[in-house]
Order: structure tokens, then sequence, then C-alpha cells
């Protein structure tokens, strides 16, 4: 009780001193006073709705939030899938540890790699980024064809035709293809500025023409070669000069197509070096020059041995083919190069130099004529036809104003070659057949010039 009564006593005391106050600035004011009222509109603060929302939990029944137990299962249900669920990622990362761990580890070397130093062959610009400088390539050496055709040797090309002739015993064609690919690696390091094979052949005279690239082969490989070559079939080698010959028109193409601005052409021997495809085809020519007269017929049929730009290959093939029988080469001349000087086209003065040039080069060999002349009938055909013979003499004796440089240079083969077209046994049926042919445009000859009729009686 003597509690109450103080707690009691203690209120009354402060309600009182609250009323004398109250009444002192009743006195201080003079019974004035100020009132204010405040927007009803105004919204609440935040932070009163705060502390009324404080203030009516505080109000409930030991500030018990009676919305807790509506969701306290739902929230028992989450939690426990919430724990399955790391407990079987905890699982599986402890069976993967070991590989994120390494995983890890070099990715943080590589990082710390590419922050302690910059590489080589790259450039920090002023922006701090690292820009990669391309290597230069080292230069290849320059390889002549003269250096790459000393690395050749007897013991290792005998070894390797050997080798082709047994694995490849019935497929010749697939053998004459090994050997092109053998010299094709011997000569691969040689580029096109080492063996610039087009404008030797137009620069220089056939003379010399005839002897590239040969002229840089052993005698020991060049032997060990054709004697191979010798053994092969008519028909293969008919096939591998066709080949290889298209292979040169190819890289010829590619050469004047690359001059001219168009696009280049495709050759037909990409992998193997121009330098190897010329040896091998001028090693084949020479030890069996009559391939080429059972190509005649394509070669004549087919326009992609046609043209003045590609004169200087076909010249060149048929040297080749006299080197090793100069008949061969006196019929090939006949019937590829002639009707290029009696054609209606006619012939520009560069490549009649060099059609008479070789021509001239045949005629000149040691014992030419008594060969020639032996020969003059191939195989029941004759190597200067009657229609070449009458052809011939149009253009060694035109009429004066139809006369050109090479006009002499004709009038000093003519003879030759009108033996040859001539030669053969008295009496006998083709002598008889050849007169018929003769007198028929000697007539017509007759009435064109004193000097066609001369050529003929005399």
């Amino acid at each position: 009780m003597d509690e109450n009564s103080a707690l009691i006593e203690s209120i009354l005391r402060e309600q009182e001193d609250e009323s004398d106050k109250k009444t002192k600035k009743s006195d201080d004011t003079h019974g004035w006073q100020t009132v204010s009222y405040q927007k009803r509109n105004r919204k609440p603060s935040k932070a009163s709705s705060l502390d009324k929302s404080s203030d009516l939990q505080s109000r409930r029944p030991n500030g018990y939030d009676s919305s807790a137990d509506v969701f306290r299962s739902i929230e028992q249900h989450s939690e426990e899938r919430r724990r399955r669920a790391l407990d079987a990622q905890r699982a599986y990362d402890a069976a993967s540890g070991e590989v994120a761990a390494a995983r890890s580890k070099r990715h943080s070397d590589d990082e710390y790699d590419s922050d302690a130093e910059v590489p080589a062959g790259t450039v920090e610009n002023g922006l701090g980024e690292v820009k990669k400088v391309k290597p230069k390539k080292p230069k290849k050496p320059k390889v002549t064809v003269s250096e790459a055709a000393s690395k050749l040797n007897t013991v290792d090309l005998s070894a390797f035709l050997a080798d082709i002739t047994v694995s490849y015993e019935s497929q010749q064609d697939i053998q004459l293809m090994r050997f092109a690919d053998y010299y094709g690696r011997a000569f691969s390091s040689v580029n096109s500025a080492q063996f610039p094979w087009l404008r030797i052949f137009k620069e220089s005279p056939v003379g010399k023409i005839v002897d590239i690239p040969l002229s840089h082969i052993s005698e020991d490989v060049y032997k060990t070669s054709v004697d191979w070559i010798s053994q092969r079939s008519s028909e293969a080698l008919g096939s591998f000069v066709l080949w290889s010959l298209d292979s040169i028109l190819a890289d010829l193409a590619n050469h004047l197509g690359t001059a001219k601005g168009s696009k280049k052409v495709v050759q037909q021997a990409s992998s193997k070096s121009q330098v190897a495809i010329f040896v091998v085809l001028a090693m084949a020519l020479r030890r069996k020059p009559d391939v080429l007269i059972g190509l005649l017929p394509t070669m004549k049929e087919s326009s992609k041995y046609h043209g003045q730009e590609k004169l200087p290959v076909i010249v060149w093939v048929i040297a080749q083919a006299s080197q090793g029988d100069l008949i061969v080469g006196l019929h090939l001349w006949v019937s590829l190069l002639l009707p290029l000087l009696s054609g209606k086209s006619g012939c520009n003065p560069q490549s009649r130099d060099m059609i008479l040039q070789l021509v001239e080069r045949i005629l000149s060999f040691p014992k030419a004529r008594p060969i020639l002349l032996n020969g003059a009938v191939r195989k029941g055909e004759r190597v200067v036809p009657p229609l070449a013979l009458e052809a011939l003499m149009g253009i060694t004796f035109p009429l004066p104003s139809a006369r050109v440089k090479a006009t002499d240079r004709f009038q000093a083969i003519y003879p030759t070659l009108k033996e040859v077209a001539l030669a053969g046994v008295p009496g006998s049926k083709a002598m008889k057949q050849l007169a018929q042919q003769i007198w028929s445009f000697a007539f017509k000859a007759a009435g064109e010039g004193a000097g066609v009729w001369q050529s003929l009686v005399s």
C-alpha cells in the first residue's frame, strides 16, 4: 500500500506542475494564442507510418505476429528442398573437385603469365592495348637448276626405278607418273624466277633452247633414265608425252593470263616442278621420238596446240625429237610448222625466223643429207609429201612483190628438201604415183613463173 500511495502522490504532483506551467504561459501571452492548422491532404511521412506500424505491432499481445504461422510450413518445406539441393551440389563438387581445381589453377596461371610479361612479337600502343606483330617468314634460299640437278645420283635413281617397276609391273602409265614425281621432288626447290623458260624460249636461238634444261643433267643420270624409258610401251609413252605437253601449255597460259591481267589458269601439274616436266619430256622424246608421230592427228586437230604464242613450245618439242631421229624431226616440221608459213593468215617475222632456225638445224646435222634421203619414205609414208613440196615451192619462189628477207633462206634449204621429196627407187610403183602428183601441179606452177618451173626440172 505504501508503494501505491507514493506512486499516486507523484502522479498528482506532476499534474499540478503541468497546470502551473500552462497558467504561467497564458499570463505571458495576455490571453492571445497563435493557432495553426495542418493541411488535411498532407501525406504522412514514411517515418511516422513506420512508427505507427511499430506501435501497432507493439500493442499486440507479447509482440507476436499472427501472420507468421500461415507461411511457416511453406518456409519449412522450401528450406528442406534447399538443403537437399545443397547436399547434392556438394556431392557433385566433391566428385569433380579435382578437375575443377586443376582448371582453376591453369586459368590462374594463364592470367598470371599474361599479366607478368608481354609475349615476344607484340607491341603495346598508347591505349594499353597489345597488338600482335606477325613474324616475318624466313626467306627460302634460292636454288638454281644446276644446284638441284647436282644432287641427283645414279644409285638412288636406279633403286627408285627398280622399285616402281616391280610395284606397278602391269601399270606403265603409273610408273611414268612416279618417274616424273621423282624429278619433281628433285627440282621442287627451284622457283619460276630461277627457271624463266618462257622468256628464254622467246629471246634465245633454237640452238640454245634445245638443251634446256637437260644440259644440267649428268650423263650417268641421263643414261639411266632413258634406258628405263626405252623399256616402256609406245602407248604408255604417248599418254605421258601428251600429259607433259599439256602441263607445259597450261603453265604457258598461266604466264600469258597473268601478263594480260586476266584470271590465272589452274595448272594441270601444279604439284610438280616445271623444270621436272621439261626434263622428263625431253628424255622421253629423245629416246622414243616416234611417239610424236602417233600424236600428230591429235596435235593437228586440237586448237590447244595451235597459235603463235605456243610456237616456242612446239619448236622445242620437235627439236627434242630431232635429237633422237632426224627423219622424225623433219616429218614433224613438215606436218606442223610448214603449214604455218604457207597459210593464208601468214606468219610474223619472229615466228618465221624460229621455224627456219629449226629446219636449218636439222639439215645442218652431220650426214643429215644421206640420212634423210635413205629415210625419205617412212613406213610407206613420205617425209616430204608432194603437197608439202608444192607449198614449199610457193614460199621459196614467190612473186617479186611478195619477197621477204627470209626468202633467201628458203631458197638455201629448198634443194635438200626437194631431193627428199623426190627420193625413191626409179621405176617403182611409189615413184610412178609421185610423178603423177608432181606433174599435176607442175603445169600450174609453170604459169606462175619461170622460177617455179625451173626449180622442178633442175
